[in-house]
């Protein structure tokens, strides 16, 4: 690197860093309600927190409401949510059908410990609309779903290995970020690159005896929205049954991406699928299924059936929430113009990045999408590894004050509420963010 180069790269971190500092300062002014509350809770739980995902610097804010796509703090500022519980929170965070579903089951009982009227409906409709999914269980998280998944595979194929991808995530113990993390299932992993058709087939075919199964999302979701590429699902399905290995499809956020699921978008039929996230209706939710064959060893009346326990597999109000909202009120107009509204949303800041020469690019499918400050093409979470995370703090403190819910890595999910004015809104806003901090953020080359 040159003097003036060096200098300049010097100049410009400085400026990050001093804007970065000054927006926490006024982050933290207008919110003392918040911050108080994160210190107070320091004292029962680890640093003020008890799920990783919404920790942000300086403090996070504390939420005490929420109408619609709409969220209230408790320093009583209104923001529009483009988290949307990392998209759990498909349905907004009222929606009248399924809060008069909630109440009717709070009046009649719950913890019946017995089957429901709601469970087998709720069985049947996933069926009914996910092609790739013959049978089903339910259980209680995305985490809980995939390991069922993953314990199921190892145990019908008796095999041990199973192929993540790094910077894959598939639950709290099931993440492949950063070397994967030290609280992982202990499952013997093998690891490829998400994308990369020829190392994948080549790692599938070395380890064939000994592999179970290969897991991954047809989008990865906390990997970066970083959709797979056609012929590396076809090369994926094509090897696992030459080597007799099952494929895993993650669809806890993806399945929001079609009415038929993201497995029905792209025309791919796994052998088992997991749900979780928006299908509970908010209630806490999970599932895993696919071929009968399979799901079929969890037949309690079969001769050595799988043992499936879970005291709240079944809970009511998962079961009433789920059913009322996936039947009722994910209809396929409404799904279709959510994920609609998305691609103009990531098309709109895609123009704007490159009309205001940032080095950046919003990746993702429908209403799932990422923000990168990365200036090369995406195909795996490896080709953002160097980007400069400063840039993303910096994004998400600014839009937090300027009244837009988003995430600090960047990730951005919508929900049915969703409307045009709302996504040209924050068009105007990312815009007035590109403007102010044009001389700090990176340039294209």
């Amino acid at each position: 690197m040159s003097d003036i180069a060096a200098a300049t790269t010097a100049g410009t971190n400085l400026a990050l860093d001093s804007a970065i500092a000054e927006t926490r300062q006024r982050f933290t002014r207008a919110n003392p309600a918040s911050a108080a509350r994160h210190e107070g809770a320091k004292k029962a739980l680890p640093g003020g927190n008890t799920r990783a995902v919404l920790y942000y610097d300086p403090f996070p804010l504390t939420v005490t409401g929420g109408e619609s796509n709409r969220l209230t703090d408790l320093d009583g500022h209104t923001y529009v949510d483009f988290v949307s519980e990392y998209t759990a929170g498909l349905y907004g965070h009222r929606n009248d059908k399924i809060a008069a579903a909630i109440k009717a089951v709070a009046d009649s009982g719950w913890v019946l410990g017995a089957p429901n009227a709601y469970e087998a409906k709720l069985g049947a409709a996933i069926v009914d609309r996910f092609p790739a999914i013959e049978r089903v269980r339910f259980c209680n998280s995305g985490t809980e779903a995939n390991l069922m998944a993953l314990s199921t595979a190892r145990a019908v194929t008796g095999r041990k290995s199973i192929m993540v991808f790094d910077g894959g995530y598939h639950g709290g113990i099931l993440t492949f970020a950063h070397g994967g993390s030290p609280l992982n299932a202990p499952f013997p992993f093998i690891t490829a690159q998400y994308n990369d058709i020829a190392g994948t087939k080549a790692l599938i075919r070395q380890h064939g005896a000994d592999l179970a199964a290969v897991i991954l999302e047809g989008m990865m979701g906390g990997g970066g929205c970083i959709e797979a590429k056609p012929d590396f699902l076809t090369m994926l399905r094509a090897e696992t049954q030459k080597v007799g290995a099952l494929l895993i499809l993650d669809e806890v956020m993806t399945s929001r991406l079609s009415y038929r699921g993201y497995h029905g978008k792209v025309g791919l039929k796994p052998d088992l699928i997991s749900l979780g996230k928006y299908i509970g209706g908010g209630c806490s939710f999970g599932a895993f299924g696919g071929r009968a064959d399979i799901l079929d060893r969890f037949d309690p009346a079969a001769p050595n059936a799988f043992g499936h326990g879970g005291t709240f597999n079944n809970n009511i109000f998962s079961m009433a929430a789920g059913f009322t909202g996936f039947t009722e009120v994910l209809t396929e107009s409404a799904l279709g113009q959510m994920n609609a509204l998305g691609d103009h949303l990531r098309a709109t800041m895609n123009e704007q990045l490159q009309r205001r020469n940032v080095a950046g690019t919003v990746t993702g499918v429908g209403s799932l999408m990422n923000l990168h400050f990365v200036d090369r093409e995406i195909a795996s979470p490896h080709d953002v590894e160097a980007a400069d995370h400063r840039f993303l703090q910096l994004w998400q403190l600014e839009m937090l004050l300027r009244g837009q819910y988003v995430t600090p890595r960047g990730m951005i999910a919508l929900s049915l509420p969703f409307t045009r004015a709302d996504i040209d809104a924050f068009t105007t806003i990312f815009d007035d963010f590109l403007l102010d901090y044009r001389s700090i953020l990176p340039q294209r080359h």
